[in-house]
């Protein structure tokens, strides 16, 4: 089994920046107090990630584990930006959801979203760390940024992570699906040629499977109790689909072609693949794993329904896009060209995402009864 290292001693920079990150929790309103005897370590896996860079150009090379190691600026730019967009989804996710814990429906629900919360700062310390300690003033700099945005103003680098999380059925929705997706991201890198930003992964990768299984778990609970009718639960499975869909990026990407030739990150089953890899077509070939893992996780979280309710299922991967080839374009949940006029396209999206009448019949009514399975804490 691989060891994982804890980082004991930080530089200067990046204790300036624990400074910063303690006003940026008081600023969002997240109490200290929550974390107990949590700590956010810094991680490294140094095993799992490997010695010779893996696939690119750079192939059979030793993994570069300094900024002085690598060959070119263009590299280490996009390094930094690969650093920096992986950060701020992690505190983005923080700014979105810590206003649910008040009103959660179990103590283990409640404990649950704190130990994600908790776990994605910590994996935002770690991005920080990294900018901090290995790229100079530029990685300082892109390392205060990722306090500077903020999710509730919007400006948040991926659009997922700007998306109000009103609710408990919006959590269990975004860690189902945008955690999910957070999962390929984070294996996508876990192959890097730049050795710490690989060694990060492991860690990340193992905290993260319980954030993913929070969500279908949750689900699952929810489909199970029969409070909110499933039909009522698929607008939500709509709404949410599409922008997991879109944070795998556009398609035939330079972006993804370039960062597989620096081999800074690879596909999501780069290990396991017996086939070279088609450069044209890496966001479509990871996009479309991830696609096929949520329809057959929608098929076990539907098969908990209760008889006479109808199945559900993951909307068409060309409805509701905003990034690819079907982005602008009017497709059907099932994928088929929507033949009407644009009011009659509107109407057609109120019927199959949730309206402000949805909103409010599962504040007011649907969320005020026993609406999920209860499942008992059993930690501390």
């Amino acid at each position: 089994m691989a060891e994982t290292e804890v980082v004991e001693n930080y530089p200067t920079n990046f204790e300036v920046w624990i400074d910063e990150f303690n006003d940026w929790q008081t600023r969002i309103g997240f109490d200290p107090s929550w974390l107990g005897d949590y700590r956010f370590d810094i991680k490294f896996d140094w095993d799992t990630a490997g010695g010779e860079i893996e696939f690119g150009d750079f192939e059979g090379m030793p993994k570069w584990e300094r900024r002085m190691q690598i060959p070119q600026q263009n590299i280490t730019d996009a390094i930094i930006t690969m650093v920096s967009v992986q950060g701020d989804t992690e505190f983005a996710s923080v700014e979105q959801q810590n206003h649910l814990l008040e009103a959660a429906p179990t103590e283990y629900d409640k404990k649950s979203a704190l130990r994600i919360m908790c776990e994605e700062q910590r994996h935002g310390w770690q991005m920080a760390y990294l900018l901090c300690t290995f790229f100079g003033e530029q990685g300082v700099r892109e390392a205060a940024k990722l306090l500077e945005r903020n999710a509730q103003e919007g400006t948040r680098i991926l659009g997922s992570f700007n998306e109000p999380i009103d609710h408990w059925l919006d959590f269990f929705m975004f860690t189902h699906f945008i955690d999910r997706d957070g999962k390929y991201q984070l294996k996508m890198l876990s192959t890097s040629s730049f050795k710490p930003l690989a060694a990060s992964m492991g860690p990340m990768l193992k905290e993260e499977s319980f954030h993913l299984g929070t969500g279908a778990n949750g689900l699952r609970r929810i489909v199970k109790q029969g409070v909110i009718p499933c039909s009522f639960i698929q607008k939500y499975v709509n709404k949410w689909v599409s922008t997991g869909l879109d944070l795998f990026g556009t398609d035939e990407s330079t972006s993804a072609q370039w960062a597989y030739v620096y081999g800074i990150k690879g596909r999501y089953d780069e290990r396991e693949a017996s086939e070279a890899a088609d450069r044209d077509q890496l966001n479509e070939a990871s996009r479309e794993l991830y696609f096929q893992e949520l329809r057959e996780e929608m098929r076990r979280i539907s098969n908990a329904r209760k008889e006479g309710e109808p199945e559900l299922f993951i909307p068409s991967d060309k409805f509701r896009r905003s990034i690819g080839k079907y982005a602008g374009k009017n497709y059907t949940v099932e994928g088929d060209p929507f033949r009407g006029n644009d009011e009659e396209w509107e109407a057609y999206l109120s019927s199959v995402l949730p309206t402000d009448e949805d909103e409010e019949l599962l504040l007011n009514e649907y969320l005020k009864k026993e609406w999920i399975q209860y499942r008992e804490w059993k930690g501390n």
